[in-house]
């Protein structure tokens, strides 16, 4: 990657990372504020879309990670080079952290943004968010190419993915699956107490994917060349 794709691809991270926080927590800020017209479900089908569109918007240009754990589980299978993994993850978090600003100018008097916060206890989101990370990222290495999650497959598969784990789990932990869409809010709000648990174990769970497709798929599962 030379430096003129790098800097097209950090900014389609970015943006698409204040696209995915702007639109995912914002369904849930106007949700709390109009009395829950949106609903539950409507919340998990407004994650799922923005991330399909995310995906047919940017999967060409930076693959469309917009999430950490993605990022560094693509490195850790030799999909992506691991020189670029701290620029992506800058750039996804100055997205998530950006798209909480404008949510906080829009809507000052919501208390926490949407940000991800554990209904039950600790232990119970930080399984709950290990295990739906690991699916997301197992379903991800399934349909991409290279480092690229590109195509009309990756965009509904994806989507999909992502809007059925925040269907069932939302209420359990939020469903988060992402550092930086839980950094956003978490930041911005000044809710902080939990946000280890969004960072850790999506982190874990996105690695162990990877490692998981191996033992099921063979050593080679997972390392496609680098483009």
């Amino acid at each position: 990657m030379n430096k003129q794709e790098l800097t097209k691809s950090l900014l389609a991270e970015c943006l698409g990372t204040f696209m995915l926080v702007f639109a995912g927590t914002g369904a849930i800020i106007i949700n709390d504020v109009h009395g829950g017209v949106i609903t539950h479900m409507g919340i998990a089908l407004a994650f799922g879309l923005v991330v399909a569109t995310i995906i047919y918007t940017y999967g060409d240009i930076s693959g469309a990670h917009v999430n950490p754990a993605v990022t560094i589980a693509f490195a850790i299978a030799k999909r992506f080079p691991v020189a670029s993994v701290a620029p992506y993850i800058a750039a996804q978090i100055t997205g998530a952290l950006l798209a909480s600003l404008s949510l906080a100018a829009l809507f000052p008097s919501h208390e926490n943004l949407g940000a991800t916060l554990p209904a039950g206890t600790v232990i119970q989101s930080f399984i709950f968010e290990f295990i739906l990370t690991w699916w997301l990222m197992a379903v991800i290495l399934g349909v991409s190419t290279g480092a690229k999650e590109k195509g009309f497959i990756a965009g509904i598969v994806i989507g999909g993915v992502v809007a059925l784990e925040a269907l069932f789990a939302g209420p359990v932990s939020g469903a988060s699956m992402n550092p930086a869409r839980s950094i956003g809010p978490a930041v911005v709000s000044g809710h902080l107490q939990h946000l280890w648990i969004y960072c850790i174990a999506t982190v874990m769970g996105a690695v162990f994917a990877v490692y998981s497709c191996r033992l099921i798929k063979g050593d080679d599962c997972c390392a496609e060349p680098l483009r």
